[in-house]
């Protein structure tokens, strides 16, 4: 077994032959140092008394890939969000809650779902560019569910906004995160 240090946290790896595997594999094991408040109503730990697992969390991927274990760990810590991703799509797109009569009318409807959700997400990079992915819900409070109404001038139409006071800096800045991608001009040649 060989260990990797780093601080408040430790990647160690070591190889296992199976017999339902065709070759031996690593199993890549990390511990990282984590603070936790103590806070009524939060779930227990497993193993609470044990003193050598307190304040750790552990984690461990199984892999044939020839990196670095400090490679492979970051590799796979950002896959490990998928998770999450199909909660929010079942909780804010209800996605396990419809099904039509016809599989296409199906599928037609799943894609429409996938299309909101990849708007959704788009939006929560480009425009609102912050640290914590909001969920649907979330950004319907924030964005979405606000009253307006159609202001007709003589010169433009105008869309009033019913933005409380105290959010309208935060709301007209997010426009301007908004982007466009960069342009490179064609190379032409002669």
């Amino acid at each position: 077994m060989s260990l990797l240090s780093h601080p408040g946290s430790q990647v160690g790896r070591f190889c296992r032959p199976s017999l339902a595997w065709a070759s031996e594999r690593r199993l890549i094991v990390v511990r990282q140092s984590v603070k936790r408040k103590t806070a009524p109503g939060k779930t227990l730990s497993l193993f609470a008394d044990d003193p050598d697992i307190q304040g750790w969390r552990y984690g461990a991927f199984v892999t044939s890939v020839d990196l670095p274990m400090v490679e492979v760990w970051r590799t796979y810590r950002g896959r490990a969000d998928c998770e999450n991703r199909i909660k929010e799509l079942k909780a804010d797109f209800g996605l396990d809650a419809f099904n039509m009569r016809d599989f296409w009318a199906t599928e037609a409807a799943l894609g429409f779902a996938m299309l909101a959700y990849n708007l959704m997400s788009l939006f929560r990079q480009a425009v609102l560019r912050s640290r914590v992915q909001h969920t649907l819900s979330t950004l319907h409070g924030l964005v979405l569910a606000i009253g307006g109404s159609w202001h007709p001038d003589a010169s433009q139409n105008r869309l009033m906004l019913s933005v409380p006071r105290r959010k309208r800096a935060w709301f007209t800045g997010l426009w301007a995160n908004a982007s466009a991608p960069p342009v490179t001009p064609a190379l032409h040649t002669g």
